[in-house]
């Protein structure tokens, strides 16, 4: 085994080093120095050929040159200080700090006298006009400067967390997350052109009076008591005979929420039926898909906490979607119709056919690639004749104020009639969501005009009585490029979500928009999901009726509940 050998310890009672010189160290040179001497470099490669005269005995040694280990620091530390002893200096906003506040208050103490001296002098007349300059003063501020005051105390205070538009269960799983800034990036540059399938209904022609009024004729927003369908998916017996026709259905109202999804605010959810290779969008019963939204994108939105409020979302909705229906009736001729072959398929049994609202349905199929065909419920809602002679049809949307000096946007009865320009941007500020649809679905319907009116409350402070106050039309894609509302994303953004939902497996799905941040997500949902009893109970039924009419040998089964469908195209592939 090795032996170990312990090394030779030295005891120094007199310090702290060894007592002498190890003998691996002896009779090796040795230059002693002091802490105050100047030491040159260990190596010099530079030597006598260093040019700079400024740091020319700055590597030289304190002993002489050609000793051995010279060497100095680099840096001369004759500029070093420990200590800054250099005077601080003062920001920008700080200097003469206190003469300015001296040349304030000089200013303000003249320009009391010059006031207290103009009043000794002033005439009679002159005192009463300054004296109703300061009481207009006085009301202005208790008018408008609560107001005002009440728009930073919203402003500066925290954000309210928004519910969900339905509440999300723990057995419910997230199976994708699609925020706006990549939806936003999503681009499907292919010419999509509508194939007509279907065509319903009856349309009015339009009254072109109203296209002369303005703030100083303006009409009274009457009651029409028309009544207006707004069926679902699954519940649209066309629907069912056109479920060959495609693999993806759809209400426009559905199509253009996934469409502009990037540029709304409030939340909201669209049920998703996959069986086979079939899709079916659709909404629930309680739904608040087909209500308009109201200053949803605008920088003060209506106040969120008091919702009973007259200026609440819920109310300023209700009403908006109120102004909407009447108005699109109230611009028609209703003695004049045009009738299309088909009538309303909506229509009930014990059902007055002059209550019905103008309106045509029309359904169309768009190939948007990868083998999506996807067929739309779409609508007009009246016609106009053109130059020559042909029908022109158009859709018919309103734009309502409700406070001017609340919501930040403009007055329409002092700017419509000369900056009616200025009046339609902020419209597409404040409503950025609103109007991307209305466009959206004008463009899917193939209508050839679009026509707003603008509406306004009769008093600020009453939201039952209304006045029109004008109308403008445009061209639906003219105006989607005003409002920088590009379809190849909004095709784009529609792929995107049909691809994910395609991959997935047969089921009940739910594309819902998070209440509080830009993203929409889908989850994956229990079959028996937003359905009721009673709609368990018709189902038997309608599976019956769901037989194909024409005879052929395509058997399917529909249980038409407004939220779930099943169809069985066993036969139909075999065929």
């Amino acid at each position: 085994m090795a032996k170990f050998v312990p090394p030779k310890i030295q005891d120094n009672p007199d310090g702290w080093g060894p007592c002498q010189l190890p003998t691996q160290f002896e009779d090796m040179p040795y230059q002693p120095f002091s802490k105050g001497d100047r030491l040159g470099k260990i190596a010099d490669w530079f030597g006598n050929s260093y040019q700079d005269r400024r740091y020319h005995h700055k590597y030289s040694t304190a002993y002489g040159s050609g000793q051995q280990y010279s060497y100095i620091h680099e840096e001369d530390e004759s500029s070093f200080q420990l200590v800054d002893t250099s005077r601080n200096q003062r920001p920008m906003y700080q200097r003469n700090r206190f003469n300015r506040y001296n040349l304030q208050r000089q200013q303000r103490e003249r320009k009391q006298q010059q006031t207290a001296a103009k009043q000794e002098v002033l005439s009679k007349t002159q005192k009463n006009r300054e004296r109703d300059r300061l009481r207009q003063q006085r009301i202005w501020q208790k008018n408008y400067g609560k107001a005002m005051q009440d728009n930073r105390n919203r402003q500066n205070a925290p954000q309210k967390t928004r519910d969900a538009s339905v509440r999300v269960q723990e057995n419910w799983q997230v199976l994708e997350d699609m925020d706006y800034i990549r939806l936003q990036k999503l681009n499907l540059p292919i010419a999509i052109e509508g194939q007509d399938l279907y065509v319903a209904g009856s349309l009015a022609l339009y009254d072109k009076r109203y296209d002369r009024v303005n703030t100083r004729s303006d009409k009274k927003l009457q009651r029409m008591n028309k009544t207006i369908h707004s069926v679902t998916t699954t519940d649209d017996p066309i629907i069912r005979k056109l479920a060959r026709q495609g693999n993806v259905f759809a209400t426009s109202a559905i199509l253009t929420t996934l469409m502009c999804c990037t540029r709304s605010v409030y939340p909201w959810d669209i049920v998703v039926q996959k069986v086979k290779d079939k899709i079916f969008l659709d909404k629930r019963d309680d739904s608040d898909l087909d209500m308009l939204s109201v200053s949803e994108t605008a920088t003060q939105p209506p106040d969120e906490e008091n919702t009973t409020a007259l200026n609440s979302p819920k109310n300023l909705s209700m009403e908006a979607t109120y102004i909407n229906h009447n108005f699109a009736q109230q611009v028609l001729h209703h003695e004049e119709k045009f009738k299309f072959d088909k009538e309303n398929p909506f229509i009930g049994d014990d059902e007055d056919i002059s209550a019905l609202a103008s309106v045509a349905y029309r359904y169309r199929k768009f190939d948007i690639g990868n083998d999506l065909q996807v067929v739309v419920r779409c609508e007009h809602d009246g016609y106009v004749q053109g130059a020559s002679g042909d029908k022109q049809f158009i859709t018919i949307k309103a734009l309502n104020e409700w406070d001017s000096k609340v919501s930040g946007g403009v007055d329409y009865r002092t700017k419509l009639d000369a900056q009616r320009g200025a009046v339609v941007a902020t419209e597409l500020k404040n409503n950025s969501f609103k109007l991307a649809k209305w466009t959206a679905g004008a463009i899917l319907a193939g209508s050839d005009q679009l026509k707003f009116g603008f509406v306004s409350r009769a008093s600020p402070k009453d939201s039952r009585n209304h006045h029109v106050l004008g109308v403008q039309q445009f061209k639906p894609a003219e105006f989607a490029q005003q409002m920088n509302l590009n379809m190849d994303n909004a095709w784009g953004i529609l792929r995107c979500i049909l691809d994910i939902v395609k991959k997935l497996d047969d089921g009940k799905y739910l594309i819902m928009k998070d209440p509080n941040k830009p993203m929409v997500r889908v989850y994956d949902i229990p079959d028996n999901t937003f359905e009721s009893d009673d709609d368990d109970d018709e189902s038997s039924d309608e599976e019956e009726e769901s037989s194909d009419d024409e005879g052929n040998n395509c058997k399917y089964y529909l249980s038409f509940t407004r939220a779930y469908l099943f169809i069985d195209y066993c036969s139909c592939l075999s065929s």
